[in-house]
């Protein structure tokens, strides 16, 4: 069985959050998805809309998810890829090269984002319609 890892805050989620995950799926057997906790977010200086609790819910929710950790430091990736025997780390190319460290314990993809949707896009355009009304 391949198994694939990949992390992030997913507030808002969107199809671009579905797409990555989806195709990160489609990359292996099981999909396992850290996510950042809203301590660990506060320490990142960044505030999610939804808990971590139910940013959870929501992805153990979609079929090409099949297990959700919580992401409490940065320094947890090499220890989740050992604990739990992953064979691919796949990130949003965003983050291409970040994550290089991680080929002596398995392989690092970078995938392609969805062009035109972002949560930060979301909460900016939410912003301007706001001060539009």
């Amino acid at each position: 069985m391949k198994k694939v890892l990949t992390y992030g805050t997913f507030d808002l989620l969107h199809k671009g959050h579905v797409n990555l995950l989806q195709r990160a799926r489609e990359l292996g057997d099981y999909l396992i998805v850290a996510v950042s906790t809203d301590t660990f977010n506060a320490l990142k200086g960044k505030a999610s809309y939804t808990s971590w609790e139910d940013r959870k819910l929501i992805l153990e929710a979609l079929s090409c998810v099949d297990e959700v950790i919580p992401e409490t430091h940065w320094e947890q990736k090499v220890i989740d890829v050992k604990e739990h025997d992953i064979d691919l780390f796949v990130m949003g190319d965003d983050w291409s090269g970040e994550f290089d460290f991680l080929q002596e314990y398995c392989e690092v993809v970078y995938l392609s984002r969805t062009a035109g949707v972002s949560t930060t896009k979301i909460k900016e355009d939410l912003k301007v319609h706001q001060l539009i009304s």
